[in-house]
């Protein structure tokens, strides 16, 4: 029975992996709009996808970062300013989208932008820092996508949304943990809204990689910030030990952190590409064999692995 059990795993694999495999014909005359294409993922699909031979439209935050990508990229690579933030910009950068893409439509739309910070012990902070995070990972991403819907469904396309294993797992406090739930939480009902409509969804949630948004002086920064702002009472609480000891887990996440983003973008590539894209990409080896086991496991003992590995405050019981 275990033989046949095997044998009918293996088949289906086989067919899986066949059927991943069929890339969408054509690709030379899609067009892929990118939001944060500064650096990091963006940067690096933006690049890839236009070896491809893609037509890639990039949107950068900074008029610096758009002209480094243009000087590394083909002519068919175009760039515009883009402030996820403010509805001003999205309104100007989907008619800019428009004129480019014609009766087509938008074939992909990749939801990149995000920060990581304010964030820290959730005590530490305040309303607005919270805000600050979503306006920009959650809300902000809500917002384009709406605006470039007509767009994508005229070309029954795609649209991906980079979410993080933390979008499954709450490892610390603030905002990008609840954004990278609601953006999961979005892509859902999204997915299950546009498939009358031939347009698919698809979610990726990387692991820790080296890029802005895990950069250890950035995060030690922010967390000194917050630290400043904190009540006295907080202060007392947590004490300077658990302040020193966060300060030097976070210079430590340089060396922990992958430093191969092609692992992040090829997810984004075949969702991009492929006839029968995944609904879900784990991108990095950590989220693979670790963060994503560890996300179905009952609450009680992913609460227990996070208390025996986090920091404890000064007073904890």
């Amino acid at each position: 029975m275990w033989l046949y059990l095997v044998a009918l795993l293996g088949l289906w694999n086989l067919l899986r992996l066949f059927r991943e495999r069929k890339v969408v014909s054509h690709l030379q005359d899609k067009h892929v709009f990118i939001t944060g294409c500064d650096s990091g993922f963006g940067n690096l699909l933006a690049r890839q996808l236009d070896r491809r031979g893609m037509r890639v439209l990039a949107a950068c935050l900074t008029e610096n970062g758009a002209e480094e990508l243009r000087r590394k990229t083909s002519d068919r690579l175009e760039t515009v300013t883009l402030d996820v933030t403010k509805t001003e910009s999205i309104v100007a950068a989907t008619q800019w989208v428009k004129e480019r893409v014609g009766n087509r439509g938008l074939w992909g739309l990749v939801n990149n932008a995000g920060i990581s910070t304010p964030s820290g012990p959730n005590e530490w902070l305040t309303k607005k820092d919270f805000a600050t995070v979503l306006d920009v990972n959650l809300l902000g991403m809500i917002e384009v996508t709406l605006s470039m819907l007509p767009l994508v469904r005229k070309a029954r396309g795609r649209v991906v949304n980079v979410s993080s294993i933390v979008g499954r797992v709450s490892f610390f406090g603030g905002g990008y943990c609840i954004s990278k739930h609601g953006v999961e939480a979005f892509s859902d009902s999204l997915r299950r809204e546009l498939s009358y409509f031939g347009v698919k969804v698809a979610v990726i949630e990387p692991g820790f990689f080296k890029t802005d948004i895990t950069s250890s002086d950035k995060l030690s920064s922010n967390i000194k910030m917050v630290w400043d702002q904190a009540s006295s009472e907080v202060k007392e609480i947590y004490g300077e030990n658990f302040l020193a000891s966060y300060l030097s887990m976070l210079k430590s996440l340089d060396q922990k952190c992958s430093e191969d983003l092609s692992l992040v973008t090829d997810c984004m590539e075949h969702a991009l590409t492929s006839c029968h894209p995944r609904t879900r990409y784990s991108a990095g080896w950590d989220a693979k064999l670790f963060y994503l086991p560890m996300s179905y496991l009952p609450t009680f003992l992913a609460d227990a692995m996070v208390y025996w590995t986090s920091i404890k405050p000064d007073k904890a019981l």
